[in-house]
């Protein structure tokens, strides 16, 4: 009986070693596994722990699309804020847009090759720094100007002499402007002087023109503006080419500068209103 007992006794000692040995083998696994994870870098997910947290899952593709719709509608809003209606037109559309209200007079084109542009009046205020209102009594030549303020639209060359009758910053103002667009503003009637042309102001028409760059050569628009304006004026108060003239012959000031600066381009200039004035005998 003591026998088997012992027995008994041992078998069980043996099975909780071996039970031992394999709890160990386990942790020993379970160890090394978790162990290469830390290596690798990785980390072992527990089921659904990734959802939700996608780039491409619909929440945030939602959130992405209103983000979208919302930066176009201020885009589109602030557009609609900032558009000119009048900005990038014709001359001639521009002008017909303008017509429909009482504050704009148009001149429309007249036919033949020195017949009339198409003219935008525009008075400026009678004021003693912009537009006097003296009498021009004579017509003896036209004077040909530039703004110097490259890329400004006739427009603001408008406002700004308009303006000057409560700035009080200089004397200053032209018969007509002529834009990028090759539109044509008139701020003074033909009857009275401006203040462009010095001591020629009593006797002459001035002609500011817009430019593009700092050089102050005039795009083909305000080119073909100006050869046409001037020549419908040369034929209307029987002006020759010799008639027309710089700011800088009356003052030698360096306007217009790109005339100035070339003095080919300035007679190719006269050529082309000669030759209009010719086709108009």
């Amino acid at each position: 009986m003591a026998q088997k007992k012992f027995s008994r006794q041992k078998k069980s000692i043996i099975t909780r070693k071996k039970s031992g040995a394999s709890k160990t083998r386990v942790s020993k696994y379970i160890f090394n596994k978790k162990k290469r994870n830390v290596v690798s870098g990785r980390k072992r997910k527990t089921p659904g722990s990734g959802r939700g947290k996608s780039l491409f899952c619909r929440k945030n593709l939602e959130l992405a699309a209103t983000i979208c719709l919302l930066s176009l509608a201020v885009v589109l809003f602030a557009r609609i804020l900032r558009w000119e209606p009048v900005a990038g037109q014709s001359p001639g559309a521009v002008q017909r847009q303008l017509s429909d209200t009482e504050e704009y007079q148009i001149l429309p084109a007249e036919e033949g090759p020195c017949g009339r542009p198409e003219i935008l009046q525009d008075y400026i205020v009678k004021n003693p720094y912009s537009r006097s209102g003296v009498a021009l009594e004579q017509v003896n030549g036209i004077v040909v100007h530039y703004v110097a303020n490259a890329g400004s639209t006739a427009r603001e060359n408008r406002d700004y002499f308009e303006n000057l009758k409560d700035t009080h910053l200089t004397k200053a103002s032209s018969h007509f402007i002529i834009g990028l667009d090759g539109e044509i503003i008139q701020c003074i009637p033909l009857d009275e002087i401006s203040y462009a042309s010095n001591e020629r102001n009593g006797d002459t028409i001035s002609i500011e023109c817009c430019h593009p760059k700092k050089d102050g050569k005039f795009n083909k628009k305000t080119y073909r503006s100006l050869v046409r304006l001037v020549s419908w004026l040369c034929a209307s108060y029987g002006l020759s080419d010799s008639a027309v003239i710089r700011h800088y012959d009356v003052t030698g000031k360096m306007c217009p500068k790109y005339f100035v600066k070339h003095e080919d381009a300035w007679e190719d200039f006269l050529s082309d209103i000669e030759r209009k004035l010719e086709k108009n005998r």
